[in-house]
């Protein structure tokens, strides 16, 4: 990831979230800022507002409409990430999962050809810089219940409702916030 660092903050379901970018990408999309630090995200790690550059990126206006729910695809979104190479893995794999489905944890470390690392998988998806664009909400227990989510199983039932999932209950591990 790049030295100088800008961000901008957008709001979606009501809330604020905030965008870190470098020249050269996104690198993380932060809500809420309390929880954030939790998954090592820092919404003070840049200081500079730059919003002509995240408009280049077209990530504003990507994300105003996936908040109006209005399917967007954000493969074209510039990325600048910092991760290990099996976080980055992981979290390009979250791409594959389409729009209005939703996989396991064990699918996606299939995906990823590493079917024993459901853990390893988790854990990465929990260290997501990017949600929503890496929809690290598409990701469910094996028995199809909603686990683990930095901003609450609330608000991702509500993200997969954006898209169309709608039988998924706020019934997984609340505790678990990543």
């Amino acid at each position: 990831m790049s030295s100088k660092l800008y961000r901008q903050t957008i709001i979606g379901f009501n809330q604020p979230w905030t965008l870190i970018a470098s020249e050269n990408g996104i690198s993380q999309l932060i809500y809420p800022p309390h929880l954030a630090l939790l998954a090592g995200l820092d919404p003070n790690i840049a200081q500079d507002e730059n919003r002509s550059l995240f408009v280049e990126f077209g990530i504003i206006d990507l994300l105003e409409q996936y908040f109006a729910g209005i399917p967007v695809s954000f493969d074209k979104v510039p990325m600048d990430l910092a991760g290990t190479a099996f976080q980055q893995c992981v979290w390009m794999a979250l791409r594959q999962i389409p729009i209005g489905e939703t996989w396991t944890y064990k699918q996606l470390a299939c995906t990823i050809g590493k079917p024993s690392a459901i853990r390893a998988v988790g854990t990465a998806i929990g260290r997501n810089p990017l949600p929503i664009v890496l929809p690290c909400h598409r990701v469910v227990g094996s028995n199809g219940t909603l686990t683990g989510f930095r901003g609450g199983l609330q608000m991702k039932k509500d993200l997969l409702s954006l898209e169309g999932v709608t039988d998924k209950e706020a019934a997984g591990h609340e505790r678990f916030r990543f």
